[in-house]
C-alpha cells in the first residue's frame, strides 16, 4: 500500500531499526553512573549527541535530546522567553508556523500578558524578510520561523530573516522538523528544534539546539539531565537510532532529493491536466523535494481521503472538510488559497515511480466520484439553474440572487453557488448565506479560479453573506 504521508511521519529507516536493536542491549543503564554499564550507555549518548550536532551545525554541548519535537519547540520558546523577560514579552511568528509554535505563543500570551505578532505570508506561503523585519519591536523577546512549511512544502528565507533578527538583537528559533533530514539550516539562527520521526528515526525523540550566548532559562523544576532542558531519563536506544538515521538520510539526501523532486514535478504538472478545477499550492521551486499539495473544487476532503485510502493510497489533508476540524487549515487560510478537497502528498524516500503513476491513474476517478455524489456542477460557471430568492445586492442598486447554505458544510456552499451562477446575467450578483468558516476562504478562491468578482462579505442574521458578481 503506497504511503504518501512522510511529512506527518516517515517510515522507520533501516539504519534506525538496526541501531535501535543493537543499542537495546548496550544503552539501558543510567549514563550518569560511573560503573561499566553506565559508562557504556554514556558513551552511546555522547556519540549520538556528536552525530546529531554535526548534522545540525552546532556544538555538541549546545544540543539536548527531548521527548518529542513538540517538547523541543515548547522548551525552546519558554526558555528563551524566560531568559529575556527583562527585554520584553513580545513574540513574533509567521502566520503558517506549526501548531506547536502557535500554541506555545498563545500560552505565553495568556500566562504573561505578552503580545504575539503574526507575520503574513504570500500566496505561496512564504514570508518576506522586510515584512518580518517590520514585525520586530523593542519589546520583542523571541522570533520564530519554520525552515519549511509542513503542509505545502514552501521553504522560508531563514538566513535572511536570521540576519535581520541578529541586527535587532532578537534570537530566532527555527522549527526545522520538516527540513533537517534534507540538510542543515543555513544562517545565524539562535535556537533550533526538530523531531526524529520526520526523517525516519523513531517517534519520541526530539532535539533542541541553543547556541552559546543566548539567554536561556529552563522552565519547570530543575533536573540534572540534558542541561535541565529536558528532564527525565533519556531513552538512549531511541536517541542512538535517531542520530544514526539522521546521518544515514543525510548521506542519501542529495540523490534522493533529485529523484523525488522529479516525481513531485510530475504530480504538480499532471494533476491539473487530469482533474478539472484544481489549485496546486506552495512555491513551485523553493520547496521541499518530496511535498506537493493541491485542492479540488466541489470535493469533500474527508470523502476524498477515504476513497484514496480504499484505493490503497495514504495521504493527508489540510482541508476544512474533515472529521477533525470544521475550520480551514490555518496555513491555507493565511495563504488565501482554496481549502476544500485539499490533498497533501509527501513521498517517503525510496518511493517507486510506478506508485506515483498509479496515483495519477486513480485520482481522476476518485475526484469525479466524490463530486458526482455531492451533485457538483460540471460547467465552467455552472449550468444555470433555479433556486434561491432575490434581495437587493450589496450596493442596494439591483436584485441579487440569494443562496441559503446555512447549516451546510464545505464544500456545499460553493457547490450551491456554482449551480446557480450560470443563470445570473453578466453584472448580476449572487449572495451566499453561510455559517461555515471555510466559506470565507473558499468563495473568494472560487471567484479567482473562475475569473469572477468577489464583492465582499457582510454579517447576516445567522451567519455571513458573501457577495459574488458575474463579470463574464
Amino acid at each position: 500500500m503506497p504511503y504518501f504521508d512522510a511529512a506527518s511521519s516517515a517510515p522507520l529507516h533501516p539504519v534506525a531499526r538496526q541501531a535501535l536493536q543493537a543499542s537495546l542491549d548496550e544503552g539501558w543503564a543510567d549514563p550518569a553512573r560511573l560503573y561499566r554499564e553506565g559508562r557504556r550507555a554514556g558513551l552511546l549518548l555522547d556519540a549520538a549527541r556528536e552525530a546529531a550536532a554535526e548534522a545540525v551545525g552546532c556544538r555538541p554541548d549546545e544540543l539536548v535530546f527531548t521527548p518529542s519535537g513538540t517538547h523541543a519547540v515548547h522548551a525552546g520558546m519558554s526558555g528563551a522567553l524566560a531568559g529575556r523577560r527583562r527585554v520584553g514579552r513580545g513574540v513574533t511568528v509567521s502566520a503558517v508556523e506549526h501548531s506547536s509554535v502557535l500554541h506555545a505563543a498563545s500560552a505565553h500570551e495568556a500566562a504573561t500578558g505578552g503580545t504575539v505578532t503574526e507575520v503574513p505570508v504570500d500566496r505561496y506561503g512564504a514570508v518576506a524578510p522586510e515584512t518580518y523585519a517590520g514585525a520586530l519591536y523593542e519589546d520583542t523577546a523571541l522570533a520564530c520561523l519554520q525552515s519549511a512549511n509542513h503542509e505545502v512544502g514552501t521553504e522560508q528565507p531563514v538566513a535572511e530573516v536570521a540576519e535581520v533578527c541578529r541586527s535587532r538583537g532578537v534570537p530566532l528559533l527555527v522549527d526545522a522538523a520538516q527540513s533537517l533530514g534534507w540538510g542543515p539550516v543555513e544562517g545565524a539562527w539562535s535556537l533550533l528544534a526538530a523531531s526524529a520521526h520526520k526523517w525516519g528515526g523513531p517517534a519520541g525523540v526530539g532535539l533542541l539546539a541553543v547556541r552559546k550566548g543566548i539567554r536561556f532559562a529552563p522552565s519547570g523544576p530543575a533536573d540534572e539531565r540534558e542541561a535541565g532542558r529536558a528532564p527525565g531519563f533519556q531513552n538512549i536506544p531511541a536517541i542512538v537510532a535517531a542520530a544514526a538515521s539522521l546521518r544515514a538520510v543525510r548521506a542519501e539526501a542529495a540523490a534522493e532529493a533529485v529523484r523525488l523532486r522529479a516525481l513531485v514535478e510530475r504530480i504538480r504538472a499532471r494533476v491539473p491536466e487530469l482533474v478539472s478545477d484544481v489549485e496546486v499550492v506552495g512555491h513551485p521551486e523553493r520547496r521541499l523535494p518530496h511535498v506537493v499539495t493541491f485542492s479540488c473544487l466541489y470535493v469533500d476532503g474527508e470523502a476524498l481521503l477515504h476513497e484514496l485510502d480504499r484505493a490503497d493510497f495514504s495521504v493527508s489533508s489540510g482541508s476544512s472538510c474533515t472529521s477533525s476540524t470544521l475550520t480551514p487549515s490555518h496555513v491555507l487560510r493565511a495563504m488565501g488559497v482554496l481549502s476544500e478537497g485539499n490533498v497533501r502528498v509527501s513521498l517517503p524516500a525510496g518511493t517507486p515511480e510506478a506508485e506515483v503513476d498509479r496515483f495519477l491513474e486513480v485520482l481522476p476517478g476518485v475526484v469525479s466520484g466524490v463530486r458526482e455524489r455531492l451533485g457538483a456542477p460540471t460547467g465552467a460557471v455552472g449550468a444555470g439553474g433555479t433556486g434561491g430568492s432575490e434581495v437587493l445586492d450589496a450596493a442596494g442598486t439591483g436584485p441579487s440572487l440569494v443562496v441559503d447554505a446555512l447549516g451546510r458544510r464545505c464544500p456545499v456552499p460553493v457547490i450551491e453557488l456554482a449551480k446557480v451562477f450560470g443563470g445570473v446575467p453578466v453584472g448580476g450578483t449572487v449572495t451566499v448565506l453561510s455559517d461555515d468558516e471555510a466559506a470565507r476562504l473558499d468563495i473568494p478562491a472560487w471567484c479567482e479560479m473562475r475569473g469572477q468578482e468577489y464583492v465582499g462579505e457582510r454579517p447576516a442574521d445567522h451567519g455571513v453573506a458573501y457577495v459574488v458578481r458575474r463579470v463574464s
